[in-house]
């Protein structure tokens, strides 16, 4: 059989089955974030270092390290927000400190009721004043869809909600901090920023050095820290506040999770996600117009994915002219009853043609097994993963040659 394979390598920019399509209730893995500290406990209580261990109801905290939990005098004061326009006619403006978020939705009767994270959102006391805050902001790692409109959201809250007005850009990442200027931001600064791709700030993989972030953050008076990264980014930001602890700053030091992929354990949806769906959409019609011009065409499409599929499984589902989705979360086989070529071959056979999302996590043993490649890491410390859009493509057309 003569066959007519197309790839097509979509990646965002400013950025599964076995054989299968996916399906709408399919569960994909979601990773707990990083910054969190897990402790079985009774009930939830505002001191994490209070938190007392139990077994009867199998309740777990996956708490957030917290300034009074190495400064446990420290003085609070009211949330600004109690002066706010914009808040004066919410009934209920502010989160409980006892408010928790359960990671699993569905639970049985008598399961226990397993991991819990403690809600974000305002406080009705804070422990800054707002005059004192000196603020930062820096972007580290690769490139998603939204991190201008991120940057300019942090200093539009800090400015118009909590009164704060000293608010610095650290450039080009974590090595900014000792070795860049950094610049001022304000909400005129940033004002049209999202409308940008990239990063205002600009970014840089690697370049961590604790002692000397953490010696600069001292020495510019600097007390509150927005980190924007993925995985090894907030590495990074954990150990920076274990060195604010272990110096006893009050530096408060805030971990926001750059990922598109969407797999960050109970919040809704993580920013960019949206964009790289939509674009995926792109390459998807695209394969599927040119895989139905030819004879027995194959359209092989791969997504950003790295551990978990969420990409590939919700523009499959939008676009509705995949026919198999393939993601890290659930393994596949080739060859045999049931296997991948067993169902391209009767797909071809029905309509002539075939598309193939994969996340570019999937199949990743495969492709190790097939080049016999030792494991790398890049600069971030993420796994190197293997072209397997393009070794998938090579094994359809070895198959029906």
């Amino acid at each position: 059989m003569e066959l007519s394979v197309s790839f097509f390598a979509a990646r965002p920019h400013s950025c599964v089955l076995p054989v299968v399509p996916a399906r709408p209730d399919l569960k994909l893995r979601r990773r707990p974030l990083t910054l969190r500290r897990r402790s079985a406990i009774r009930a939830q209580v505002s001191d994490p270092s209070r938190c007392r261990e139990t077994d009867d109801d199998g309740f777990v905290l996956e708490d957030v390290p917290h300034l009074t939990n190495f400064i446990p005098d420290l003085p609070s004061y009211p949330n600004p927000l109690h002066k706010s326009q914009a808040y004066a006619i919410v009934k209920q403006t502010f989160v409980s400190p006892e408010d928790v978020v359960a990671e699993k939705i569905v639970v049985r009767k008598d399961s226990p009721r397993g991991v819990h994270f403690r809600r974000a959102g305002p406080r009705e006391k804070v422990y800054f004043k707002s005059e004192e805050v000196r603020a930062c902001v820096v972007t580290c790692g690769g490139l998603c869809p939204g991190i201008n409109t991120v940057i300019r959201e942090i200093v539009c809250g800090l400015n118009y909600m909590y009164g704060v007005d000293d608010i610095l850009g650290i450039e080009g990442g974590y090595r900014g901090f000792y070795s860049k200027n950094t610049s001022q931001l304000t909400p005129k600064v940033v004002n049209d920023i999202h409308k940008r791709g990239g990063t205002f700030l600009r970014t840089s993989r690697g370049g961590h050095d604790t002692q000397k972030i953490v010696d600069n953050i001292q020495d510019r008076g600097i007390n509150q820290v927005y980190i924007i990264g993925g995985d090894g980014t907030q590495k990074g930001a954990a150990l920076i506040y274990q060195e604010v602890e272990k110096r006893g700053l009050q530096v408060a030091v805030a971990g926001i999770p750059k990922t598109i992929d969407n797999d960050i354990a109970v919040i809704d949806k993580s920013f960019g996600f949206d964009t790289a769906v939509e674009e995926a959409q792109r390459a998807i019609n695209a394969a599927h117009v040119e895989v139905e011009s030819v004879e027995n065409g194959v359209g092989v499409v791969k997504l950003m994915g790295r551990y978990s599929g969420f990409i590939a499984m919700f523009a499959t589902l939008a676009s509705r002219d995949v026919d198999c989705c393939l993601i890290p979360e659930s393994p596949f086989y080739l060859e045999g009853k049931g296997g991948l070529f067993e169902f391209v071959e009767q797909r071809l056979k029905e309509n002539g043609h075939v598309v193939i999302v994969l996340a570019e996590g999937a199949g990743q043993e495969y492709v190790a097994q097939s080049m016999h490649t030792v494991d790398g890491r890049d600069a971030s410390g993420n796994r190197l993963l293997l072209d397997v859009g393009l070794w998938l493509s090579q094994q359809i057309k070895i198959q029906h040659t």
